[in-house]
């Protein structure tokens, strides 16, 4: 059952995109706005609206660990923003000055992306800000757009109805016509299936479009072949245009939402409606599963965000996370640990994990060094992203166990520390946040409100040694 929580009424004008971070929820209008609010209540934060776009703000979205915010404006720009402070980060202008219509992250947080009304499309770089590929699409603007769960590739739709997949060095690896008056959206699960035929991994694509239809289709990848595109099938339900489609999670469902004034909730599997949901008032533009939680958002231009809540019994966003904490990791198989890497989007791995005999108890001891030197894992972003992952697994045990002392709390976050630091104030911080409160031009202490004499900050070893020690108690 789909349950309305919440309704977000901030907006002044029509809502044109939702995201979802793990604890944030993004928004963004016509009224040249962005607004966050936190999930735990959905109250919008201090620093919000963020107000830097100077014409429409037709898209947002959040990095992939949520660090960053990305919205693109028809200004022709696409701005960053730290989503820790509200902070710009850099203003990213197309080069043809075109408005922007779409942008997204890939899975590493490599690249941005940013596709424009005049077609065209860039690949910034994320680390430096600076423009690395670009290119455009034939006719029409480039109004949808999405990355692989690899990172291999991202897809983009246009208003002339084309489906193109690029590689990151911006090189056209397909191009396919899939809706006749127009794509509006598309989304790729993160979630690898078999094509059922050659047995070649694939991932499923939905695209909607001007002619009323939510299309799915199987994205292979074949070494010999390159990239194909193959239409799988057509889910019926909306009497006008669609403007919006997403997955959830755990690819289970996909939800669409239309100019009928509708959201439609399919189960994937059997293309079966799962629920249909009419409380937006005018037309739906926007829907998006939370990636952490079984929470959908619903954008329209009624100026209105609508939350909701699945039960815990339907299949949703978040299910799959939570059903492998019932199974402890360190009893995991080989298997589950493939799994658990589809889930990630580290499908790629699965072969080498499996060759390499990891199971859960391996994978929750896996090292730089070991990535390195055992595994052969020759990418630091890769290396890197695995050890976040497994770090994230160990946080999601903890708290799903027991509950964390307070003394290894940070104050600031109230997250368990992993660089604590000792302030002028003779408390421990996560290294982190302090240096977020100090560079915000705070120098007065967090804990007792009084002038900081200093703004050194102190690695505390011994604590530090006590939450490792603890962590590895609660593994056991």
């Amino acid at each position: 059952m789909a349950t309305l929580i919440h309704t977000l009424a901030d907006h002044s004008d029509d809502v044109n995109c939702c995201a979802f971070s793990p604890s944030l929820l993004a928004t963004c209008s016509l009224d040249k706005t962005v607004r966050i609010y936190s999930l735990s209540d959905f109250t919008e934060l201090s620093y919000s609206p963020l107000k830097g776009h100077t014409y429409a703000v037709h898209c947002c979205c959040f990095s992939p660990l949520g660090h960053l915010l990305a919205s693109c404006s028809t200004d022709g720009t696409t701005m960053v923003w730290d989503t820790r402070d509200g902070q710009v980060l850099a203003v990213l202008g197309q080069p043809s000055g075109s408005p922007v219509r779409v942008c997204r992250f890939s899975p590493e947080s490599t690249y941005l992306v940013s596709g424009a009304a005049d077609g065209s499309v860039v690949l910034w770089n994320v680390q430096s800000l600076k423009l690395y590929r670009s290119g455009s699409v034939k006719d029409g603007s480039l109004v949808a757009c999405a990355f692989s769960p690899n990172g291999n590739c991202f897809v983009t739709g246009s208003s002339w109805g084309d489906i193109t997949i690029w590689d990151d060095t911006m090189r056209c690896l397909y191009n396919e016509k899939a809706h006749d008056l127009g794509v509006t959206c598309c989304d790729i699960s993160s979630h690898p299936i078999s094509d059922g035929e050659h047995g070649s991994r694939c991932f499923q694509m939905a695209s909607c479009g001007q002619d009323n239809k939510v299309k799915i289709w199987l994205i292979l990848f074949a070494d010999s072949l390159g990239v194909e595109l193959r239409y799988k099938c057509t889910l019926s339900g909306h009497s006008a245009p669609v403007l919006a489609c997403a997955f959830s999670y755990d690819g289970q469902m996909l939800v669409s939402g239309s100019v009928d004034k509708c959201v439609i909730i399919y189960e994937t599997n059997t293309g079966n409606i799962l629920h249909t949901l009419s409380q937006h008032t005018r037309y739906v533009t926007t829907c998006v599963f939370a990636p952490c939680t079984a929470l959908l958002a619903t954008g329209s231009m009624d100026k209105t965000v609508n939350i909701w809540q699945f039960d815990s019994k339907q299949p949703c966003a978040g299910n799959t996370v939570e059903n492998e904490s019932e199974v402890a990791v360190q009893n995991w198989s080989e298997d589950d640990v493939s799994a658990w890497l589809c889930a990630q989007g580290l499908t790629d791995l699965v072969g080498l994990f499996k060759r390499n005999n990891i199971d859960g108890k391996e994978l929750l001891h896996l090292t730089k060094e070991s990535l390195t030197n055992e595994l052969k894992i020759e990418s630091l972003g890769l290396r890197s992203k695995i050890l976040q992952k497994i770090e994230e697994l160990r946080m999601k045990m903890v708290s799903v166990s027991v509950a964390i002392p307070d003394e290894f709390l940070c104050p600031i976050t109230r997250e368990l520390m992993k660089e604590p630091v000792i302030a002028a104030d003779g408390y421990s911080y996560e290294k982190e946040a302090m240096e977020n409160w100090i560079s915000n031009k705070r120098r007065s202490s967090p804990m007792t409100n009084l002038p900081l004499h200093s703004l050194m900050l102190t690695p505390n070893r011994t604590l530090k040694m006590a939450i490792s020690r603890w962590l590895e108690t609660q593994q056991k």
